[in-house]
């Protein structure tokens, strides 16, 4: 193998024109690794805040230029190329995917090292498109409708920013879970895909507002958080659960701080979603595997295109998961 490969890099904040095409190291993996060759990469928000540099992410990546992460992606699929000395669970010519999230990003790339553990089998039935597709937005999803919606069949559901990655595979899991009346939430091009989707009822957030139309949720699940705690209570059925996965960092911490007080004084849980990377992907598998699974991926790019792909990210408009396919 060439000890070169090809990279998207970047060496200061800003835009999708900071991404430059690169050759780079081909990384080496510990002994717990192993050396993938990518496949597939899915953009996620925390990529694109990650290259924009907002407050938060200069403290952790360099307050004026990056330093820790030169190669954006988490959500990749690839193929084992090479397994380090101690790992047992998989072998060269194995089809994998996972977020590597935790473990320094790296994606956009033609390869990337992963611990053994932040990975799952990719079923074969599986495109590598559809497997990056899933483990960002589909943890987010599952994890904020079970392990801390605790979404009952009875339930009333929201999900706000329904027409992206989270929303798209948490209406099939809602769905699977036996919920029967789910609401999305988006811009006005999105009502239709979000039909297609399955949701009972789609809102234009641009002619109504959900919080202040007088309707009530027993789970609404946030991907955006763009209003303040009250106006997330006041749509909540008594006893329901507002849950937050993304958006407005600064709204994010308000929700964390007003939820103690919100739920004293009305008995309604406000709550933050902590992404446990990778938790959840084999209860995907399960899913796909028996055709109760759609993964939405809006366009065709390629490795040559992921600077368009931040770009139709900005824009805001696209519609389920934005993947890249080498």
């Amino acid at each position: 193998m060439d000890n070169k490969m090809k990279a998207w890099v970047y060496h200061d904040y800003g835009g999708p024109e900071q991404l430059q095409l690169g050759d780079v190291p081909t990384p080496v993996p510990k002994d717990d690794e192993v050396l993938i060759r990518v496949r597939s990469c899915a953009l996620n928000d925390w990529d694109n805040e990650l290259l924009r540099g907002d407050f938060i992410n200069r403290l952790l990546n360099g307050l004026f230029r990056p330093k820790r992460m030169p190669i954006l992606g988490s959500d990749i699929a690839g193929v084992v190329e090479t397994a380090g000395a101690h790992v047992t669970r998989w072998k060269v010519g194995d089809e994998v995917y996972g977020d590597l999230s935790s473990n320094g990003f790296g994606g956009f790339a033609e390869y990337v090292c992963a611990p053994e553990e932040a990975l799952e089998r990719k079923p074969a039935k599986m495109s590598f498109k559809e497997a990056a597709a899933i483990p960002q937005a589909g943890m987010l999803a599952y994890q904020g409708l079970f392990d801390v919606g605790q979404l009952r069949p009875e339930h009333s559901l929201l999900i706000n920013g329904a027409g992206g990655g989270v929303g798209s595979l948490g209406i099939h899991l809602a769905r699977n879970a036996g919920i029967e009346r789910a609401t999305g939430v988006d811009s006005t091009e999105k009502l239709a895909f979000m039909k297609s989707l399955g949701f009972d009822e789609v809102i234009d957030y641009t002619q109504k507002d959900f919080a202040t139309a007088g309707q009530q949720y027993d789970l609404i699940l946030d991907c955006k958080t763009s209003r303040m705690p009250r106006a997330h209570a006041s749509a909540l059925k008594p006893g329901g659960t507002y849950c937050t996965i993304g958006g407005s960092v600064p709204k994010m911490l308000v929700q964390l701080v007003s939820s103690q007080p919100i739920r004293a004084l009305t008995g309604k849980r406000l709550r933050l979603v902590a992404l446990n990377p990778n938790k959840d992907l084999e209860a995907f598998n399960d899913l796909f595997e028996s055709g109760k699974l759609t993964v939405s991926i809006d366009g065709d790019f390629g490795f040559d295109d992921i600077p368009d792909l931040f770009k139709k990210f900005r824009s805001g408009a696209y519609k389920g998961k934005l993947v890249a396919g080498y």
